[in-house]
């Protein structure tokens, strides 16, 4: 592991290639680059601790030392060995033709680094006749792989316009071989499959997330059921505690009372509808309402009121309503659904 301590405070001037963006790599280390330059090249730096500006643009040094790197150009890669399309760094102003062979140096970043054309043979220009005809180069002899996987990549580029169906290398690497021993149609055949997968894949994300979403809805609903369910026990408790401090044992109607004036309210009557329900008629805020509760839990059954839609009467019992009336009215959303 590098030790960065001893670069800190150190003064020192540096040729390095600035591809463009926050940094520039050193031999073993990264600067941050104060001053940035106006283009990609080759600049002689001020490196001070961990971070270099541009003082000027510099010819290119000698990289002779630098692992080098053989194949043929595809748009701005070098197409390599396994059919790797890398992107080559520092091209020249004028741009080589398509499949010319070309040598690069792998700058310690890694990148590489466009260092010379080579010279061609009979094969780059046959290759460049059979893609401007889309034909493949099923028999035609003595083309090494790289240029092979090159000459894929171009049909591959010319369907990609044809189709408006984009890709990356990397995508395609395994069909390029195929691509170019087929011609145009084997590139089509590879990017309708690439688009196929793609399609594919959006549409089972598209059912992944639906499902995700039911289930969270599922949760949620559960959830809220679950606290409706835990508050009414609650308040049945609270309730069933107020009346036994208050009522003792009596019975329903005296229980409603004690419920009623508890909260505020006056109740006038109580009458029972069959052995489960009582009517109870009672006063609140300067008006009448009129309710049916479970006799036994006071449970409400009708509220007299809109609750809402759809109507949640039963998420209420006699002890909650004159809050949920007292809220109705201040917010001017009351509606009276039974007239005592």
């Amino acid at each position: 592991m590098v030790d960065y301590r001893k670069f800190l405070g150190k003064h020192e001037t540096l040729v390095l290639p600035w591809l463009g963006g926050p940094t520039v790599e050193a031999e073993g280390r990264r600067l941050r680059v104060a001053k940035r330059p106006g283009a990609p090249g080759w600049y002689r730096f001020d490196v001070t601790g961990r971070e270099a500006s541009a003082v000027d643009a510099v010819d290119t040094p000698d990289l002779s030392a630098l692992p080098k790197v053989r194949g043929w150009v595809w748009r701005d890669r070098l197409v390599r060995e396994g059919a790797v399309a890398e992107p080559l760094a520092l091209m020249p102003a004028e741009e080589p033709p398509l499949f010319s062979p070309v040598s690069a140096r792998r700058w310690h970043s890694g990148a590489l680094l466009f260092e010379a054309l080579e010279f061609e043979s009979e094969a780059e220009g046959q290759a460049r006749e059979g893609v401007a005809r889309g034909a493949g180069l099923a028999d035609v002899k003595g083309v090494p792989a790289p240029l092979r996987a090159a000459y894929g990549y171009a049909l591959l580029d010319a369907a990609s316009r044809r189709a408006g169906v984009r890709f990356v290398p990397s995508e395609v690497r395994a069909k390029v071989a195929d691509v170019a021993q087929g011609g145009a149609a084997a590139a089509d055949a590879a990017l309708k499959a690439l688009e196929a997968e793609r399609e594919l894949a959006r549409r089972e994300w598209i059912e992944l997330e639906r499902r995700r979403l039911e289930a969270l809805l599922r949760d949620e609903v559960a959830a809220e059921r679950e606290a409706r369910r835990a508050e009414l026990e609650q308040r049945e408790a609270e309730l069933a505690n107020v009346l036994q401090q208050r009522r003792g044992r009596g019975g329903p109607g005296d229980r409603a009372d004690a419920v009623l004036a508890q909260a505020g309210a006056v109740m006038e009557t109580a009458r029972r509808l069959d052995r489960d329900r009582l009517e109870i008629v009672f006063r609140f805020m300067d008006e009448r309402f009129i309710c049916i509760v479970r006799a036994d839990t006071l449970q409400v059954v009708d509220s007299g009121i809109c609750l809402g839609h759809p109507p949640r009467d039963e998420d209420l019992t006699l002890d909650a309503l004159p809050s949920v009336i007292k809220e109705a009215i201040d917010t001017g959303a009351l509606v009276i659904l039974r007239w005592p």
